[in-house]
């Protein structure tokens, strides 16, 4: 079995894995609508070329993951597929030039110009404006190993990280990138570790650290932007598929079978907090009220007001599986996830009354 399909098959891989596997029996082979001969002459050629179809239904199709720029918001997915909304995700565009069709799983942006996608065939992509136009810096589908996530720390500095515990940093505003693990070597004697954890999630923490949702419980923590990374063994044995620093300097990790773990120690320690499901969470972000939004799979939403101490989980009538939830207009988020951008209420209470 290949590196790539232990990675799909593995009970702990990451979100974007498990959601292209549910879902991709059920897509058109690229959700082309209808075009006329000159746009399916060009749509043949950046097809002949590896770059992501044109199509103007990207936007409704599988999607991962997404950055909120303020004025802009870029999410990725399926097929190389990168979708710009400036209207807070009322209206969205296809980028114009992505010289990829690999499955991007991440995405982040330094500045409203300049980010990085990352996904399979460890595929590494930048734009400088904006998300219009991206090139290819990295690639390496002999290795068959995707990448799961992407973090700058500054302009410069850089982190890739994917399956086995592998991770590509770079020094240069990602024009090169070099190969790594984050498991230290001698290896501490921790459970699990020996299985070269899939690293889910890169995340910004406390201060200049920066940390990894791993498997098989784990997460990393990095205090030299991404050179060397300390293992932490938590309570739990499963995936973590996310994480954020909340705006009280506390943290945050969530994943599998309802796990959502806090701490208040910069990641020494960390607690469960009883979410009363068992849906898996990949994805959240905190709203500027400090409400905590996460969505996860089978139509799994989670509402904190308390700094993420209690969770309030409602469940979609569509059932389907999200990845990715930025803010957007007034009184609503945006999911993505497998039907690719819809809204959601930013209340549990507006959600459960219909509003």
């Amino acid at each position: 079995m290949s590196k790539l399909n232990k990675a799909f098959k593995s009970g702990g891989t990451a979100l974007a894995a498990g959601l292209l596997m549910t879902c991709i029996a059920s897509l058109p082979a690229f959700a082309v609508a209808e075009v006329n001969e000159e746009e399916a002459v060009i749509i043949r050629e950046l097809e002949t070329k590896g770059y992501a179809t044109p199509s103007k239904l990207a936007a409704k199709t599988l999607l991962v993951a997404a950055a909120d720029l303020g004025d802009r918001i870029v999410a990725v997915g399926q097929f190389g597929h990168v979708v710009i909304s400036d209207d807070e995700g009322l209206t969205w565009h296809q980028a114009a030039e992505v010289p990829t069709q690999a499955l991007l799983t991440s995405v982040y942006f330094v500045d409203d110009k300049v980010g990085y996608a990352v996904g399979h065939d460890a595929t590494i992509i930048k734009t400088v404006d904006g998300g219009e136009h991206w090139e290819l810096k990295y690639d390496d589908p002999e290795a068959e190993m995707p990448l799961f996530s992407v973090k700058f720390v500054d302009p410069d500095h850089g982190v890739a990280v994917g399956a086995f515990s592998t991770a590509l940093t770079t020094k240069d505003g990602g024009e090169t990138w070099g190969l790594k693990s984050v498991i230290p070597d001698p290896a501490p004697p921790l459970e699990g570790l020996e299985y070269e954890p899939h690293l889910n999630a890169l995340f910004k923490g406390p201060g200049d650290s920066i940390f990894i949702a791993a498997e098989t419980g784990f997460v990393f923590r990095s205090f030299d932007q991404g050179l060397n990374w300390e293992p932490i063994k938590t309570p739990y044995f499963g995936s973590f598929w996310g994480g954020m620093t909340l705006n009280d300097g506390n943290m945050m990790i969530f994943g599998m079978r309802g796990n959502v773990w806090r701490s208040e120690d910069q990641g020494n320690t960390w607690t469960q907090v009883d979410t009363g499901s068992r849906k898996s969470f990949g994805g959240g972000v905190q709203l500027d009220d400090g409400t905590i939004v996460l969505a996860g799979l089978n139509g799994g939403v989670a509402y904190s007001t308390d700094g993420g101490r209690s969770f309030e989980v409602v469940d979609r009538p569509d059932r389907k599986g999200y990845s990715a939830v930025v803010d957007g207009p007034d009184g609503q988020v945006v999911l993505f996830g497998e039907p690719g951008v819809v809204m959601q209420p930013d209340t549990a209470e507006a959600f459960n009354s219909g509003s």
